[in-house]
């Protein structure tokens, strides 16, 4: 067999992982990986199924990879990820140009999987089901479930799981756990990731080993709640003593966190992201509203007075560090006062990235039956006034680090652009240098000298 498949991801970095993943297997079992679909028998797309301009890119990406069908090689188009994951047969009656859409259940056995699909023969999609049913309800159950599970056979080199490279960043996405046990009134995650499961240490070790031979010089610990991580291994601060390990990796410079859940923060990973030299000070943290009744309909915890607090001990301990953060605007029950009480909560805080979003009804959430539905055109009106003042906080908050000493990871060497430690890939502000010549993976310590919206102009220090 001599197969060729197009890998396309759409959506977050724990989508990329789980591409790689896939792309591991693949390769392990010989087929070609190709990076154009159009020189691809098989166009797998990893959808992102979590809002609904998410859930458009997706199903957009599956038509434009159809269209290619008949006119080249291609022969197959497959829907993996998380929409297909959350709709299946839905999905698959509403898009029959898809060939096939394919469960997480499929991914050990995604290469038999497309070599049936590209022979011809009929795949039946699932039907959609609550994941948070097929582990334990008790956290320090589920690994040894997970473990029978996967079994040794499913361990690729240095006992991570199979996985391949499909770019050249010097940074990368490194899965630290999956799932999710937070039930967040609005989001559907837990419904069809599952349930929250850590990734033992030595796994993660193993891979962020590797990710360095691949040249590979800043991690991005990613998973849908990285607070959570070691709780369902009977240790709560295990994240605090798996860094030092980590920055101990030859090749490594920089380490980042994702995804912190305000309520769950503590005061020693907080230490830890601070005191360790290879932790960037960046604290992506999700609050999501700041009014504490809207927080509480939500099934979540705070207020713009617990926030502000938090974000004071950060910038107490370090205060060039990066915090960035998402909002939902227009939540069932939303009134006057709490939008008002949000947008002086986001003129506060001092941010270094806003990420506004309006509230829709997503399927097999709690939200999705509350009373009190804010008016659709007054959400835009909320969002889009939101958004501009949102623009200028950011751009003041770029503005303040002129003069500020930074550390930047070039990755793009015909712009001299990269980012510094407290801009996170692909989501946040960017760094640039003028007149100069760096290549792709050098870190270059550079003094701000100016801003443009989100981003900064340095030149070297």
């Amino acid at each position: 067999m001599n197969r060729t498949v197009a890998v396309v991801t759409l959506g977050c970095a724990r989508n990329e992982v789980d591409s790689e993943e896939l792309a591991g297997r693949l390769a392990a079992d010989g087929w070609t990986l190709v990076d154009e679909v159009e020189f691809a028998e098989v166009a797998l797309v990893n959808t992102c199924g979590f809002i609904e301009s998410a859930k458009k890119d997706s199903i957009d990406a599956l038509l434009e990879a159809n269209s290619l069908k008949g006119h080249g090689v291609t022969r197959a188009v497959v829907a993996v990820g998380c929409m297909a994951e959350r709709y299946g047969q839905e999905l698959a009656k509403a898009l029959p140009e898809a060939d096939a859409i394919l469960s997480f259940d499929d991914y050990k056995d995604i290469s038999a999987r497309l070599q049936s699909i590209v022979s011809g023969e009929k795949h039946s999609p699932h039907a959609p089901k609550d994941r948070r049913a097929l582990l334990p309800m008790a956290p320090a159950d589920r690994v040894a479930v997970r473990d029978a599970q996967l079994g040794t056979s499913q361990v690729g080199a240095g006992g991570s799981l199979f996985r391949k490279r499909l770019g050249n960043a010097p940074w990368a996405p490194l899965k630290i756990a999956s799932g999710c046990d937070r039930r967040c009134s609005f989001c559907a995650i837990p419904y069809f990731r599952g349930s929250f499961l850590s990734r033992r240490p030595l796994e993660i070790i193993e891979e962020a080993k590797w990710l360095a031979g691949e040249g590979v010089t800043e991690l991005f610990l990613v998973s849908e709640n990285t607070t959570s991580y070691g709780k369902d291994l009977g240790d709560l601060r295990l994240m605090e003593k798996i860094l030092p390990e980590l920055a101990e990796i030859d090749g490594i410079t920089r380490i980042r966190l994702s995804y912190l859940q305000p309520a769950e923060m503590r005061p020693s990973l907080l230490q830890a992201i601070v005191e360790q030299d290879k932790v960037v000070p960046y604290f992506d943290l999700s609050f999501q509203h700041s009014s504490g009744s809207v927080l509480r309909a939500m099934r979540r915890f705070g207020d713009s007075e617990k926030f502000l607090h938090l974000i004071a001990q950060i910038r107490a301990l370090s205060p060039e560090a990066g915090i960035r953060s998402n909002v939902i605007v227009g939540f069932p029950g939303e009134t006057e006062e709490d939008y008002q009480e949000l947008v002086g909560f986001v003129s506060q805080a001092e941010l270094d990235a806003i990420g506004v979003f309006g509230y829709s009804d997503e399927d097999n959430t709690e939200a999705l039956i509350l009373p009190n539905k804010v008016d659709p055109d007054l959400i835009r009106h909320r969002v889009d006034e939101l958004s501009t003042l949102v623009d200028e906080l950011v751009t003041e908050r770029a503005a303040s680090r002129i003069g500020e000493k930074v550390s930047v990871l070039i990755e793009d060497a015909e712009l001299q652009e990269g980012r510094a430690a407290h801009q996170g890939p692909e989501v946040d502000g960017t760094t640039s240098f003028v007149d100069t010549q760096y290549s792709v993976g050098d870190y270059v310590e550079g003094i701000v000298i100016d801003s443009l919206g989100a981003d900064l102009i340095a030149k070297p220090a």
